[in-house]
């Protein structure tokens, strides 16, 4: 794809070595001289950009398909060949296999929740410490930072800029409660992800100030001198949207800030390219915010997990007609936009210096139900990364003949956090600085 369009089961070693099992995401003792040294030999890189893709994708039917399965596992999409030799994606993601050697595939993630409030904390965080269950229970533990608090806390940003940590995409949820893992945890509050949204029909939102579609500035400013009278409210949860308030306030009166958010300079032909569907146009507004310098960028597929026909929005928690919305809108969706950001940022030579990771909370049951549809899936599923210097093509782990459970080198959520951060120039010493306890292991290898 040319995008010219005249624009810019857990082994005995690593029971061992495994050091402080609630902390953040991070690096384990044994490792630390290791990972130390490659961080050192090699750049950071400027920028994550994490695709959310909330609700749990299948693995059989993206990037770890089984063919030689039985039917009732292997579902009805077949194989096709991708750009590596030996590499087949799923025949819904033509675009993602012509840039599959950009790419890297891990397809032996696990952990140990089929919960999508406690595997997506621990997915955020490494940590399942303070998630909340469906049924409302809490995990014990204090709550740890996600990564993009970690990473927004270590790269702060000047005034008037967006801060360090920003999600495309409203709060979480499932069903009608609200997912924790998001936000600063123990970092406090105002290391919580500033939120932006983008609608294909009402453009730009900023949840903060639910702002009116027509406001002027003069108008903002009177609407801000008011707040400022009437602000009393001096407990936490006050003086954290205090500082979201002010915040948008300043960035609101930032032109450098309002034009890295101005989706409406792009060119048309690549605005398609991305999809004219929210995560497409999302993703473009992604790498808008990288080109700016922003260091991490979270994109999330949906609020909530479920599809529309269950009065969700679009998330990928399809129990039943799973198939046939794959083929009508998820499969379709993702390859268009994933694809064209992974190009979009080569093009302009920001690919080596910007990391995609691509995945959800959990993957979906490898034998299909009742209802022709696949339910949670914790003990095995992939995640797909490229950019930041991954060797294109790589496979890390392996899952057994029917996609059910790692047959080779399980990869937990720490593990892909470690890398991330470890890739970022983050080490074990920022960490403990942060009074956050080093936690997984770096996939080093993944890296050229």
């Amino acid at each position: 794809m040319n995008l010219d369009y005249g624009c810019q089961p857990i082994s005995r070693r690593r029971a061992l070595v495994q050091v402080g099992g609630l902390g953040a995401f991070g690096i384990r003792l044994v490792d630390l001289l290791a990972a130390r040294s490659n961080a050192s030999e090699s750049s950071p890189i400027k920028s994550v950009v994490l695709l959310w893709l909330w609700g749990g994708p299948s693995h059989l039917d993206t990037f770890d398909m089984k063919p030689t399965a039985p039917l009732e596992y292997r579902g009805p999409f077949e194989p096709i060949q991708t750009k590596v030799p030996g590499l087949s994606f799923c025949e819904l993601l033509p675009n993602l296999s012509k840039v599959a050697d950009k790419i890297a595939i891990i397809r032996s993630m696990n952990h140990a929740s089929n919960d999508h409030g406690v595997a997506g904390t621990i997915a955020l965080t490494g940590s399942q410490a303070g998630a909340v269950a469906l049924g409302g229970s809490v995990s014990t533990g204090v709550m740890r930072p996600s990564i993009g608090s970690i990473i927004g806390r270590l790269n702060p940003r000047p005034s008037g800029q967006l801060p360090g940590y920003v999600i495309l995409g409203s709060q979480l949820h499932q069903g009608l409660k609200k997912v924790v893992g998001e936000g600063g945890g123990l970092l406090g509050s105002t290391h919580d992800p500033f939120r932006l949204d983008y609608d294909p029909i009402d453009g730009l939102k900023i949840p903060s100030l639910d702002l009116p579609k027509e406001l002027s500035a003069n108008r903002m400013d009177r609407r801000f001198e008011l707040l400022e009278k009437a602000r009393a409210d001096t407990s936490n949860s006050g003086r954290a949207m205090d500082h979201h308030y002010r915040l948008a306030h300043t960035l609101l009166s930032s032109r450098q800030t309002l034009a890295a958010l101005d989706l409406s300079t792009e060119p048309e032909p690549l605005r398609d390219a991305y999809g004219r569907h929210r995560f497409g146009q999302c993703c473009m507004l992604a790498r808008r915010l990288v080109e700016a310098g922003q260091p991490v960028v979270q994109v999330n597929w949906s609020t909530h997990v479920e599809c529309p026909e269950d009065a969700g929005d679009g998330g990928w928690d399809m129990h039943d007609r799973y198939f046939q919305i794959m083929q009508d809108r998820h499969g379709w969706m993702l390859d268009q936009a994933m694809a064209t950001l992974i190009t979009d940022l080569d093009q302009r030579r920001l690919l080596d210096s910007t990391l995609i990771v691509a995945v959800g909370e959990f993957g979906r049951t490898p034998k299909i139900n009742e209802k022709a549809g696949r339910d949670h899936w914790n003990p095995c599923y992939s995640a797909a990364l490229a950019g930041g210097g991954i060797r294109g093509g790589a496979l890390i782990g392996a899952s057994d003949k029917r996609g059910e459970h790692p047959a080779d080198r399980p990869i937990s959520p720490a593990d892909l956090g470690a890398t991330i951060l470890n890739r970022m120039g983050i080490t074990a010493a920022n960490l403990t600085d942060l009074s956050l306890i080093p936690q997984g292991i770096p996939i080093l290898d993944i890296f050229g």
